[in-house]
């Protein structure tokens, strides 16, 4: 065991100390605390820069009645929008919005039915809030007019709006209310990621790494050292350290920026998603797939890179590897908004998808113990027969030299395992 613990420290080691490992973590864990604190560097930057100054709207009344009423509904609303009354003709003030003068203006009239025609103008391709906020003022002034046409009262017009009581009743024990059923959905999709993203980041790392020895024959020298078998679950074990540990210390950075920056931004991320409706289950069953789920991948990505004798081969040896973790992922995303319908909960079974589906499942619905813990056996069978597999061929496949060709190279590498 002194020669696995050795090659273990070496792989963990090796890689804590790269530079691109450090620039990397340091980069997520700045990246991790910008995010937490956007609200407030976006309301820094308007004060500062000026962007939190009202919109400047010119308007033109031809019917003489509007534009007062437009001021105060702006007013009451709190829009943040500032009306200026122009007594230019249209053509000048388009000409302005060409020449880029000003950045909009708005037509306003009532025709002989006391219906409001607008016309706004402006140069901006992507102006839609501003246009929208002054829609919705002019409706409610719409209704105001029409209210007064009909001599109705301000309670008679709330009483036309008055909404419907419609309620929802779930019969199912395991119901979840709307708050639970969208906090469980933030967190699947952030696992997922996380999980997506570590598997192919830290299996892609092992199979670069077995080349990169080969590539420079140091493998040579490891093996007669150490048997292949022990060489392969090393690096596995050793370089799946690490990216718990990297998992781990970008969990408490997110903890701690969201928790330090929660209570001073209202209105943002904590108060659609918060961990208090989080259970406890979910992070365990998060913890189980992501472990199992590397080491599915990491030791077929080992086999692979164990027939590979240069780099640059590399990704193309595992691309069917990358294929089968990106179909996972995309019948995860696709089942995020119905994960009861039938091929989300088949693929949940399938070993190579059930780290992403599975936990998809468990995650959103409230299933019976056996169905994640069936998953899970099969995983856990899987990633035996395939490390038993894989030893053989991993044992030929390091002293496999020359172009690799495709998959049909692992008979090869298992008939020298076995000379």
């Amino acid at each position: 065991m002194r020669e696995f613990w050795i090659i273990f420290k070496q792989a963990f080691t090796t890689k804590a100390k790269a530079k691109s490992f450090i620039i990397t973590t340091s980069i997520m864990i700045a990246a991790i605390f910008l995010l937490a604190n956007m609200p407030k560097l976006i309301d820094t930057v308007k004060h500062v820069t000026g962007g939190d100054a009202k919109d400047v709207l010119y308007v033109v009344d031809t019917s003489g009645v509007l534009v007062d009423r437009l001021k105060a509904q702006l007013e009451t609303e709190d829009s943040g929008i500032k009306i200026e009354t122009t007594g230019k003709s249209e053509k000048e003030l388009t000409d302005q919005v060409t020449s880029k003068e000003i950045d909009s203006f708005l037509t306003v009239s009532v025709d002989e039915q006391g219906t409001i025609h607008a016309n706004y103008t402006t140069m901006s391709l992507m102006d839609f809030s501003l246009p929208g906020r002054i829609q919705d003022a002019l409706q409610s002034m719409q209704t105001e007019m029409k209210a007064e046409e009909l001599n109705l009262s301000g309670a008679q017009v709330q009483t036309l709006f008055t909404p419907i009581q419609f309620e929802q009743k779930n019969v199912s024990p395991s119901a979840k209310s709307e708050e639970e059923v969208m906090t469980a959905q933030i967190l699947v999709y952030i696992l997922m990621f996380v999980i997506y993203f570590s598997v192919i980041m830290y299996s892609s790392m092992i199979a670069m790494d077995v080349a990169n020895e080969k590539s420079s024959r140091v493998m040579e020298i490891l093996i007669s050292s150490v048997s292949p078998v022990k060489h392969m679950f090393a690096k596995v074990l050793g370089i799946g350290s690490l990216g718990i540990l990297q998992i781990a210390i970008y969990g408490i950075t997110g903890y701690i920026a969201f928790k330090t920056s929660a209570a001073e931004v209202p209105g943002g991320f904590t108060d659609y998603f918060s961990l208090k409706n989080v259970s406890v289950s979910t992070l365990v069953y998060a913890a189980v797939f992501f472990i199992l789920g590397y080491f599915l991948y990491a030791t077929l990505a080992a086999l692979l890179g164990s027939l590979v004798s240069r780099t640059e081969d590399v990704q193309q040896m595992i691309m069917p590897m990358s294929l089968l973790i990106v179909a996972a992922f995309i019948i995860a995303v696709t089942g995020l908004s119905n994960p009861e319908i039938g091929y989300v909960t088949y693929a949940s079974y399938f070993p190579f998808f059930a780290p992403l589906v599975m936990f998809l499942r468990v995650g959103m619905l409230e299933l019976p113990m056996w169905e994640p813990l069936v998953s899970i056996a099969i995983m856990l069978l899987t990633i035996f027969i395939l490390g038993w597999f894989g030893a053989r061929v991993y044992r030929g496949g390091v002293l496999m030299y020359g172009p690799s060709r495709s998959l049909k190279d692992i008979g090869k590498a298992i008939q020298l395992g076995k000379e």
